[in-house]
């Protein structure tokens, strides 16, 4: 028996809710005692719990024990370990009770009628030890021992209400009935990715810690034995991870224990389970049976917590059981279970798994099982990551080197479509010198490139995707302009949009009449890009248009996520926000309905993109919060940067300063000066700016997004982000010529298209910069509000009402200007934008209309406009700032806030700050 004492405390991850409930156990003892029983599979974290408890049981006496399989045949010798730091305790209780538990714990054994009273016994000793001090009893694993000292412990646990004595019992199966229960529950990948941090040198690249809590399932002991087998090119991404934590772990071990206990017949149909990770009972039966086994040999291996049997499946609790259970079976099982299962898959629909068990019994160069693995492969495009195994096993039973690297070539494809870029390396690594076809170079070099563009090093991807372009261009057109088309997205990620050009210029020369809609919609989509860049919409323009349209009418084998998504990105560029919204939504569904991993962020950031345009920033929010995530899980580190990029502005452009920082905190120094990820960073720090009253450092952040005309920096960046230079440069006359340059090309754009939204924002923009409460520029405000879509742009209209009022009331017409402003705070209000909803408060009672809860006391004594000018000097606003903000003089401000100190017998700033509360 020993004393508790507080030591420092392990953070245990994700299992805040269980350390609250061993807390209350152990708190509420000294008053009445009671029992917690913790239920979850080995490596769940029982035993950390075990110890959380020991740690914190300040007080009291501990007695503990673990249930040990090798004394599971041994009545009461759990019971025996547990008590035997009390055992001299005995002779304090009335000689029968004594007599039968000191027999029974010597191995005598307790007749079926004295068990009551044996029970009885160790709930008198407990008691006896709890009058010195509160006892804590803890029992691990208490269903891996033997069942009477799991039945003892369960009957004095339900009598403990009038005793200070608390029972902790952990379990795996089945749990003793009738006590609290509370089962652990997979950690969340939060909680995964903060335990791999806890337990390695230094926390592991996102793409990493998602996979590695996929790998583990959620269980702790399978994360640490996965920290435990990782090298440092595992840990920063630049090697594959493992995708099942190592056989010889603890928890493998673990697992290996319970599995050498098994009857033969168990494990050889335990075995078959392994092996096909989609068999279904009805498959493993037949398989069973013609292997000269039953289906009800799996009870034992159920019972013991090694594999889940149900109506229409059949599940291993975590991933390392299936490998445990495959690499303990000698090689001659293995292969006759392999051919067991593949003479049971009979179905044409089974014709690849069938493939996948043939090519595992095959012991060395088969080439036609070989061309059945890839024509199944080729056949069964559901599961990118089944068909780059089987071509990848197709590979290796390859006898033609040439042959052989074509099929690892397209087994690294696909492995890039099911998210995994460093198993696509591995296998292009594969590769070496030998013999490989220009088509199978070409490919190769394309899918180097498109890892390198979404993934990192991105300056790798330009030299990789022209070499593939150049070496498909002879036999395979169509994806040599593909290679073009992820060069252009590579050009504009970088801010090298004037590449397009030479880009367009080869697409041109790859088009050929009659040639397919898809290669037609790529080439159109590279020349309309091509133009458009340069300014000629005249040009640029029908060539998109003409790809949205192709887009449209995509289907069958050309229906591709790619593909759709340059069509979204035509849309976008001409404006016609509608159809590429629709265009990106059916490219993030088919990516997905083929298990596409590696395309959906792309396409979700285009669909966001058209979100924001649509004005649904909350649900353009989700779309890149989504992007970001799968981004992260597919180690997209560049395409991950733009969504981090699109959120800060998202955040910005709500006022939502908080979560606009810890975005572009986020995206950290990694993405070169001039790409998309800087420069989105870039025009979220210039909103900021904006709407804090800084209009000179917005307009310097956006006027240095892109050199219009030339095609460097990001053009495209700064044509989105157009309209609030324009809003900084209003204020900021310094800018005036860099914000008319920039409205020029804007307004070459808006023109060319037909929406209506981007013609509105061009009439805000020359609202904005004509002269101050001129005819002119008021005519430009009406043409605004009445181009702004009705059903669509509601956050635009209100932020032109916003800034028309605005104006209105600073050429002394607040009249006018009243009714604007309560149109953009209407419209804020409902739409949740609080901080604009505040904006057009402030500026309604500048306008001598008082909006929203009553002021205090003091400030029932100001006008509208003294009360904006008062709140921001208690804010600690200078006057200078103040009359930025309030588009006044500094001279206005200091006579405003003189009679403001008269009205309210003050004398200082500090003393207006307290007359406001």
């Amino acid at each position: 028996m020993v004393t508790a004492s507080r030591v420092q405390i392990t953070v245990l991850r994700g299992r805040d809710e269980e350390c609250r409930a061993i807390r209350r156990l152990l708190d509420g003892v000294a008053g009445g005692g009671s029992a917690l029983v913790l239920h979850g599979e080995p490596g769940s974290g029982r035993s950390a719990l075990v110890g959380y408890a020991h740690r914190h049981a300040e007080g009291c006496a501990v007695l503990a024990a673990a249930g040990h399989a090798e004394e599971a045949a041994v009545p009461y010798a759990g019971l025996q370990r547990l008590l035997d730091p009390v055992l001299d305790r005995i002779g304090t209780l009335p000689r029968p009770q004594a007599r039968l538990l000191r027999r029974t714990l010597a191995g005598g054994g307790c007749p079926t009628e004295r068990r009551l009273a044996l029970c009885l016994a160790v709930l008198r000793l407990l008691a006896t030890v709890a009058q010195d001090r509160p006892v804590l009893c803890t029992m691990d694993d208490v269903d891996r021992g033997d069942p009477p000292t799991a039945e003892t412990l369960a009957f004095v646990a339900r009598r403990l209400r009038r005793l200070p004595v608390a029972v902790l019992l952990t379990a795996a199966t089945a749990s003793p009935g009738g006590l609290p229960t509370h089962r652990l529950h997979p950690l969340d990948e939060r909680d995964s990715a903060a335990l791999l941090a806890d337990r390695l040198p230094e926390p592991p690249a996102p793409a990493v810690a998602s996979a590695l809590a996929a790998a583990a399932g959620g269980n702790p002991q399978a994360l640490v034995d996965l920290a435990g087998t990782l090298s440092h090119d595992q840990r920063r991404g630049d090697a594959p991870p493992p995708v099942a934590p190592p056989v010889d772990g603890a928890l493998g071990r673990a697992y290996r224990a319970r599995l050498d206990h098994l009857p033969g017949d168990t494990r050889r149909v335990l075995l078959l389970a392994a092996l096909d990770p989609d068999a279904d009972p009805d498959t493993l039966v037949r398989a069973a049976r013609a292997g000269g086994a039953a289906i009800a040999a799996l009870a034992p291996a159920e019972v013991a917590g090694l594999v889940r049997v149900e109506a229409h499946q059949i599940t291993f609790p975590q991933p390392v059981v299936r490998v445990v259970v495959a690499a303990t079976a000698p090689l001659a099982e293995r292969r006759a279970a392999h051919l067991l299962l593949a003479g049971v898959l009979d179905d044409p629909a089974d014709r690849l798994r069938r493939a996948l068990h043939h090519a595992a019994a095959a012991t060395g160069p088969d080439p036609a099982l070989a061309a059945e693995l890839e024509a199944a492969a080729l056949a069964d495009e559901s599961d990118p990551a089944d068909a780059s195994g089987a071509l990848e096993r197709a590979a290796e039973l390859t006898d033609e080197p040439a042959r052989a690297a074509e099929r690892r070539v397209a087994a690294a494809r696909y492995a890039w479509q099911a998210g995994s870029p460093q198993r696509a390396r591995l296998l292009l690594a594969g590769l070496g010198a030998g013999p490989l076809s220009p088509c199978a170079a070409g490919r190769a070099e394309l899918l180097r490139g498109e890892m390198a563009l979404r993934c990192g090093p991105v300056p790798a991807a330009a030299p990789a995707l022209l070499a593939a372009a150049e070496a498909l261009a002879g036999t395979d057109r169509a994806l040599a302009l593909v290679a073009l088309a992820r060069a252009g997205e590579l050009a504009s990620y970088s801010g090298q949009q004037y590449r397009y050009a030479d880009l367009a210029r080869r697409s041109r020369a790859l088009l050929r009449p009659g040639d397919p809609p898809v290669t037609e919609l790529t080439s159109a989509y590279l020349n309309g890009v091509g133009a458009t860049l340069r300014g000629d919409h005249e040009h640029g323009g029908p060539a998109l248009r003409r790809a949205v349209v192709l887009g449209g009418q995509l289907s069958g084998p050309a229906l591709t996520p790619a593909a759709l998504t340059w069509a979204a990105a035509a849309g976008l560029l001409v404006a016609v926000d509608g159809p590429a919204h629709r265009l990106a939504d059916r490219a993030v569904e088919l990516a997905r309905s083929r298990g596409e991993l590696s395309a959906l962020p792309r396409a979700l950031e285009l669909r966001a993109v058209a979100e924001y345009w649509l004005g649904r920033h909350e649900a353009a929010a989700e779309t890149s919060r989504e992007g970001l995530r799968l981004a992260r899980a597919t180690g997209q580190i560049a395409t991950a940067g733009v969504h981090l990029g699109m959120l800060a502005v998202l955040a910005a452009v709500r006022a939502d300063r908080q979560t606009c920082l810890r975005r572009l905190r986020e995206i950290g120094e990694a993405p070169a000066p001039h790409s998309r990820p800087r420069a989105l960073a870039q025009w979220a720090l210039a909103v900021l700016d904006l709407t804090e009253g800084r209009h000179a450092a917005a307009a310097a952040r956006l006027t240095g997004l892109a050199r219009p005309g030339t095609g460097h920096g990001q053009v495209l960046v700064q044509v989105m982000a157009t309209p609030y230079l324009v809003e900084a440069a209003a204020v900021d006359p310094v800018h005036r010529p860099a914000a008319n340059a920039a409205l020029a090309v804007f307004d070459r754009w808006a023109s060319s298209t037909a929406s209506p939204s981007r013609r509105a924002l061009s009439a805000r923009c020359h609202a904005l910069l004509a002269r101050k409460g001129s005819g002119q520029a008021e005519e430009h405000f009406h043409t605004a509000l009445r181009l702004h879509p009705v059903d669509a742009g509601a956050f635009e209209r209100a932020r032109t009402a916003l800034l028309f009022g605005r104006e209105l009331r600073r050429a002394r017409r607040p009249r006018d200007a009243r009714s604007h402003l309560h149109d953009a705070w209407a419209a804020f209000t409902v739409l949740g934008a609080d901080a604009w909803a505040e904006q057009a408060t402030a500026e309604l009672r500048a306008a001598g209309e008082s909006v929203g809860a009553p002021d205090p006391a003091a400030a029932r004594l100001l006008t509208g406009q003294q009360l904006r000018i008062a709140q921001l000097v208690a804010e600690g606003a200078t006057n200078r700032e103040i009359a930025a903000r309030m588009f006044l003089s500094t001279r206005t401000v200091d006579h405003h806030l003189r009679n403001i100190f008269h009205r309210l017998g003050i004398r200082s700033r500090t003393e207006l700050a307290r007359a406001l509360g």
